[in-house]
């Protein structure tokens, strides 16, 4: 499951205004987190916590141990918050991975599992350099795949959304404030690394944009990469070509000071004898 099709994704994004109890199975509680790269894309982990029911436990059981359930079949089972929650319709997720958690008991006759789910998401940022090793970046909310409501998009009721900002970042600006850090507002987002908000936000409007500097040496690293990523193999040659041209420059440089010094000293001697 490489990738989901944007026909599968239609039907996930219907499903999200539906009630998220199933038979015996209800999602108490998710945690979407986004962790954003310098890139552009973005490695979601989303992590559920559900409750079901002791007649309901051999069920999940045998299907945690089926290896070949998609997750349409898990969302049968589960119920239909279970979906990616941060999705780029034109280019799908990737690296899709669905880990559902062994069962503990909570309670006479409930049980509770976490299901993982992860993948990664292209073009969730915009990058734009504004100064020497200066890069502003912008969130893209038409990736969400929250709950929607008349005004538009809102974080489902049981849910907790979290962005972790690549190192080195610093936030410029960001809508709505986040619920944590609490504090974060008051100190101008110095020194944070990660923001979440909770239940019941809305998203509609939602916006983030993040400065990142880079060090010399990393901007060196991407100049490296972007000639590879233009001329490919032949990079390689190049780079070989011009080490092998300093090296020679530095050795003929050295035998003609070296020859300088034997002169100097042969006239020298010269003189003396003189």
């Amino acid at each position: 499951m490489k990738q989901l099709s944007l026909a599968l994704l239609i039907p996930i994004a219907l499903l999200m205004v539906l009630p998220i109890a199933s038979a015996s199975y209800t999602i108490i509680h998710f945690n979407t987190t986004a962790a954003l790269n310098l890139n552009g894309s973005a490695q979601v982990s989303e992590v559920y916590t559900v409750q079901m029911t002791n007649a309901s436990l051999g069920q999940y059981e045998s299907s945690r141990v089926s290896l070949n359930l998609t997750l349409s079949q898990w969302q049968q089972l589960l119920g239909p918050a279970l979906a990616p929650h941060i999705l780029n319709p034109k280019s799908g997720v990737y690296g899709f991975k669905f880990i559902p958690g062994p069962p503990t008991q909570s309670g006479p006759g409930l049980y509770t599992s976490s299901v993982l789910m992860t993948y990664i998401v292209q073009n969730v940022t915009s990058v734009n350099q504004t100064a020497p090793r200066t890069y502003q970046y912008t969130f893209n909310n038409s990736v969400f795949n929250f709950e929607h409501a008349a005004s538009g998009q809102v974080l489902n009721p049981q849910a907790t959304f979290t962005i972790v900002l690549p190192g080195g970042s610093s936030i410029i600006s960001v809508y709505p404030i986040p619920d944590s850090p609490s504090s974060a507002f008051t100190k101008n987002y110095q020194n944070v690394t990660e923001v979440s908000w909770d239940a019941g936000e809305p998203l509609s409007k939602f916006a983030l944009q993040f400065v990142v500097k880079q060090s010399l040496g990393g901007e060196v690293v991407q100049f490296f990469t972007t000639v590879y990523k233009a001329l490919g193999i032949f990079a390689y040659v190049i780079i070989i070509a011009v080490i092998l041209l300093f090296i020679l420059y530095t050795y003929l440089k050295a035998e003609a000071t070296k020859d300088s010094l034997h002169k100097s000293t042969a006239r020298k001697r010269g003189v003396r004898k003189r």
